[in-house]
C-alpha cells in the first residue's frame, strides 16, 4: 500500500506548533517522537474511568489490572515474546541499574562485563559501577571511520570469565545498527548473558527476541510515540534465576520481580495505545510480512507491517537528506558506510560552527534537532569530537516530510 503520510500528520496535534512564524519541523525523533492523539486520549480515558491501584475488588481496579495485563500481551506482540516476560519501569537507565544490581549478586571479583564504545551510558554507567565490586570491565573499540563495533577486538575480548555482554541495538548518535544475533551468539558461546539496549532501535526495526536470542532487551515508549516509560523484556529463563532486589512483600516471580513500588499505571496504558498505533499503520499502509512472521498473532503481523511501513518511508528521505547535506562546503557526515544498516538518524558537523550554535539557529527557524553527544560519551570521544560539542543530530519519524527535509537544508546552506 502507498504510504500516507498526511494520514500519519493528522494524528499528532503537536505539529501545528509555529515558532518565530514558522511552522515547527521535528527532527528531534531520537531524543522523543511526539504522542498520537489516540495516545493522549488513552491516558485521558484511563485517569477518568480506570484509574486505581492493583489488587483491587471494585471496578476501576479491575479496570487496571485488566488494562495492566493487555499492555503487556501488546508488548508481547512488539517483542515476539510471552507476556509473563514483560515489565515495566520507570526508564531504561533504571532498568539497566536494576539488571545489573540483580546480577551482580551472583558474580565474584573477577568476572568479566563486556561493554561497547558505541552505548549510550544508560547501558554502561550501571556496569561500569560493578568496578566497585571486582568485576573487570572491557569495552569493545568502535572504528572512528566507519562507526561500526570491532568484532575481531570483541572476540578477543571474551574469555570463559565472561558472564555479561551488553550492547545497543542501534547507535543513538549516528544510527549504526549492530548484527545483535551475531554478537549474543559469540556471547553463548562462551555461556555470558546478554542484555541489549534497544531504545533507539525500537522505532527502527523489527524486534525478534526468539531470533536474536537475547537475555534481556529494554526500551523506552516516548521513543516510538508513547509516554516516558522503560520496558523490559526478560527471558523467563534467565530471569528466574536472577535474585532482583525487591521488598519482601514483592512476587518474586516474573514479571513483578522487576517491578518496585506502585508503577505509572496512565503511562503503561499510554504505551500500550503507542503499540497499536504502530499496528494500525501496518493494516492501513503496509504489505505482507515475510512468511517467517506469517504464523504469528494478527497484531504482531501488523505491528511488523508498521515497522517495514515506517522504514521503507522513512530510509529513502534519509538518503536523500545524506546526499544533499554531503554536497555542502564544510558538512561532514558521521555513521555507517551507506551500504551498512543504519537507522534514519544523521549526524554531522559544519565547519568550525560549534553544534550548539548550528541547533539554535536552526531552532530559531523552528527546525527541531540535537546537539550534543546525547549521553552517547565513548562513541563522541572515539569521534575526536568531545572537546568541540559533539555532533549535530537530526533523526526523521514516521510525520516527517521531503518539504521540511528541504527547508532544512535551505537553512544548513544558508549557514555554510
Amino acid at each position: 500500500m502507498a504510504y500516507d503520510v498526511d494520514y500519519i500528520r493528522e494524528q499528532f496535534p503537536a505539529l501545528n506548533l509555529e515558532v518565530n512564524g514558522h511552522a515547527a519541523a521535528f527532527f528531534d525523533g531520537p531524543g522523543g517522537t511526539q504522542t498520537p492523539q489516540r495516545v493522549i486520549n488513552r491516558i485521558t480515558d484511563y485517569l477518568i474511568h480506570s484509574n486505581a491501584n492493583s489488587g483491587g475488588v471494585f471496578l476501576t481496579s479491575q479496570r487496571n489490572d485488566d488494562m495492566m495485563l493487555d499492555t503487556r500481551k501488546s508488548f508481547a506482540d512488539y517483542f515476539g515474546c510471552q507476556w509473563e516476560e514483560v515489565s515495566f519501569c520507570h526508564n531504561s537507565t533504571t532498568i539497566s541499574f536494576k539488571l545489573a544490581n540483580a546480577i551482580v549478586r551472583d558474580l565474584a571479583p573477577g568476572d568479566e562485563i563486556i561493554l561497547t564504545d558505541m552505548d549510550h551510558e544508560a547501558n554502561r554507567g550501571p556496569w561500569e559501577m560493578m568496578s566497585e565490586r571486582g568485576m573487570v570491565i572491557k569495552s569493545v573499540r568502535i572504528n572512528p571511520e566507519t562507526c561500526l563495533l570491532d568484532m575481531d577486538h570483541y572476540k578477543s575480548l571474551l574469555s570463559d570469565r565472561t558472564k555479561v555482554v551488553a550492547f545497543n541495538y542501534g547507535s543513538n548518535a549516528v544510527g549504526t545498527i549492530t548484527d545483535a544475533k551475531e554478537v549474543v551468539r559469540l556471547a553463548r558461546e562462551v555461556g555470558a548473558m546478554t542484555i541489549v539496549d534497544a531504545v533507539h532501535y525500537a522505532l527502527h526495526g523489527v524486534i525478534d527476541v526468539e531470533d536474536v536470542g537475547m537475555d534481556f532487551l529494554f526500551c523506552s515508549a516516548y521513543k516510538f510515540f508513547g509516554p516516558h516509560l522503560g520496558v523490559l523484556y526478560a527471558r523467563a529463563a534467565t530471569a528466574d534465576s536472577l535474585r532482583t532486589l525487591r521488598v519482601g512483600a514483592q512476587k518474586p516471580y516474573s514479571p513483578d520481580k522487576f517491578e518496585i513500588g506502585t508503577l505509572n499505571h496512565e503511562a503503561i496504558a499510554g504505551a500500550g495505545e503507542a503499540v497499536e498505533f504502530i499496528a494500525d499503520i501496518g493494516k492501513k499502509l503496509g504489505g505482507p510480512v515475510p512468511s517467517r512472521w506469517s504464523g504469528c498473532s494478527e497484531r504482531r503481523q501488523n505491528i511488523i507491517a508498521g515497522m517495514f511501513a515506517i522504514e521503507e518511508y522513512e530510509l529513502p528521505l534519509a538518503s536523500y537528506f545524506k546526499d544533499e547535506l554531503e554536497k555542502i562546503e564544510g558538512v561532514k557526515l558521521y555513521g555507517p558506510p551507506r551500504d551498512h544498516p543504519c537507522t534514519s538518524t544523521i549526524a554531522f558537523r559544519l565547519g568550525d560552527q560549534t553544534p550548539q550554535d548550528v541547533s539554535t539557529a536552526l531552532a530559531e527557524k523552528g527546525i527541531f534537532t540535537w546537539a550534543g553527544d546525547f549521553y552517547a560519551v565513548e562513541l563522541i570521544k572515539t569521534l575526536g569530537l568531545s572537546e568541540t560539542g559533539g555532533v549535530v543530530r537530526i533523526g526523521l519519524a514516521p510525520y516527517n516530510t521531503k518539504p521540511e527535509i528541504d527547508r532544512t537544508l535551505e537553512e544548513i546552506r544558508r549557514l555554510a
